[in-house]
């Protein structure tokens, strides 16, 4: 008898309340780590280049590689969770995270830190979609009604806080600690997951049927992709063979993908959740949402660090302030989504991020802290009106093994999102930057005797410094570059912020298409596995 017990599949929604709190808080902890990692490096990429004596094209791989590898292990968990288990999948999850954090920490230089950001960001990955299919498992009623809420905040927290928990560690004790701080809460989760997490059963003989070929095939896409969204704004996209080379792999790779999703014995991926209409939308405003969220995160710090000349912990006080303004959004979605219709929710949030996104596209070259503190604020306060529907819609229809696929297909929406957010707005920034240069060119040449007139006065100060002036003229000129340049740069910010703000009003087309949801869609124990 005892045996048989031992071997049942066990029923999460009979634990205890308290063990399901523990478990989910366990497992958030896991998926906020993986997640903070993404952006952690983002106030302190100068740091990490000069101590690895990087130039500055491959540093940004630093970002990329981790992006990369997440993107394929995201939909790929959904398969490891049903052949591991849950337990065993987040346990080993949490484990190789916390080993490559230590490698990444001790990289001795660029590329041996690029290959284990890479292992870094795949291994983590799995800690992302698990969480959700989770906590829509283990709870119902009023305690599932919050799981959208919490995991959202998560979602939207962890890479925000990401360049101002970055910024401080480089600030006061290294840029390697960045990645030596996962260590304790990275044993910590790996240990508490493999005691507490019991909610089902794995089926080993899966990997005996794996579809090589739809992973490889998977692996492939994603990877081109990311690559192509990458080096496209600084290779002039398909001007250079390697782009129009890899863009052509990828999209074979893609079209052998869905070959293998739809005729496969054994997909990797399943994409049945794509036939309800509701969650494809959902995706689509996942996709939209992880465009803004990503992209505001990355355009913030990088105005500041290149316009105001910022140091990483300037920069990660500066952003703090998004944090705040999701913690106070998230009891506002969770209050809201239960209440009112959430095709209503996700419209305001919509509308007000986009709000905050119109007030940012107002930068001037002197803003710093003050002047960012009400556009993000109000960005903090209705993204969670975003996030929260969003999951709602995406995740309450579906249950067992479905609810893992649609769980990893959702979050990997965000995170592609994210993706091509960053290489749009890369090249939206360096295009307009160029075109307002040569406007401000053009307003010089024709400002005649004026200009004329600036450069000389600004000469003769320089006159002060050094007896040549043919020497002064061209400090002169040099420092009128520089602001020019400046001023071109905070005129592209604010031309890029504005574009994204309109990108989220016409994001409002598709509200009216979501089919309305009850409140609340039950998941039977049964079902559950």
């Amino acid at each position: 008898m005892i045996s048989t017990a031992a071997h049942m599949p066990p029923n999460p929604l009979a634990l205890p309340l308290s063990r399901k709190y523990l478990i989910f808080g366990v497992l958030a902890f896991g998926q906020f780590m993986a997640l903070i990692d993404i952006q952690i490096v983002a106030a302190s990429l100068n740091d990490v280049q000069a101590g690895l004596s990087a130039g500055p094209d491959e540093i940004s791989w630093v970002q990329t590689a981790y992006l990369m590898a997440e993107l394929v292990m995201i939909p790929f968990s959904a398969f490891l969770a049903q052949a591991m288990s849950t337990r065993w999948l987040f346990a080993a999850s949490a484990a190789l995270f916390t080993v490559s954090s230590i490698a990444c920490g001790l990289a001795w230089n660029i590329e041996s830190m690029i290959a284990f950001r890479a292992i870094q960001g795949f291994v983590g990955g799995a800690m992302v979609p698990s969480v959700f299919a989770v906590g829509f498992t283990i709870f119902e009623g009023k305690q599932r009604a919050l799981i959208p809420a919490i995991l959202g905040m998560v979602s939207v927290l962890a890479p925000t806080l990401g360049p101002t928990v970055g910024g401080i560690i480089t600030d006061t004790i290294g840029w390697r600690w960045i990645f030596f701080i996962n260590v304790a809460p990275g044993i910590a989760v790996t240990v508490l997951t493999i005691m507490v997490v019991d909610i089902d059963r794995g089926d080993r003989s899966m990997f005996a049927r794996i579809d090589w070929s739809h992973l490889v095939a998977m692996a492939v896409a994603l990877g081109g992709l990311q690559y192509v969204l990458e080096e496209g704004p600084r290779k002039d996209w398909f001007g250079d063979p390697h782009i129009v080379m890899v863009a052509w792999i990828a999209l074979v790779a893609f079209g052998l993908f869905l070959e293998r999703s739809f005729y496969s014995r054994n997909p990797i991926v399943r994409l049945s959740p794509f036939r309800n209409r509701t969650f494809a939308f959902a995706c689509l405003f996942n996709l939209v949402i992880g465009f803004g969220i990503y992209a505001s995160t990355y355009l913030v710090p990088v105005f500041l660090g290149r316009v105001r000349g910022f140091d990483s912990l300037e920069i990660g006080t500066t952003v703090f302030v998004v944090g705040a303004g999701q913690l106070v959004s998230t009891v506002i979605a969770a209050w809201a989504s239960n209440r009112i219709d959430r095709r209503i929710v996700i419209a305001v949030g919509l509308v007000g991020f986009a709000f905050s996104l119109w007030l940012t596209s107002f930068l001037g070259s002197n803003w710093g802290f003050d002047e960012l503190l009400v556009p993000q604020l109000v960005r903090g306060l209705f993204v969670m009106l975003c996030i929260v529907p969003a999951v709602n819609m995406a995740l309450s229809a579906f249950q067992g093994p479905e609810l893992r696929s649609a769980s990893g297909l959702f979050n990997l929406m965000r995170n592609l999102g994210g993706a091509i957010g960053i290489a749009t707005v890369n090249t939206w920034l360096g295009d307009n930057a160029r075109i307002q240069a040569a406007r401000f060119g053009e307003a010089l040449g024709s400002g005649g005797r004026g200009a004329q007139d600036a450069i000389a006065a600004l000469a003769q100060r320089f006159g002060a410094i050094t007896p040549d002036p043919d020497h002064a003229l061209l400090l002169a000129q040099a420092g009128i570059a520089r602001i020019v340049g400046r001023e071109a740069l905070t005129i592209a910010f604010d031309d890029v912020f504005r574009l994204m703000a309109w990108m989220f009003v016409a994001a409002l087309v598709m509200v009216p298409f979501c089919k309305a949801l009850p409140n609340e869609a039950p998941v039977s124990p049964a079902d559950a596995h």
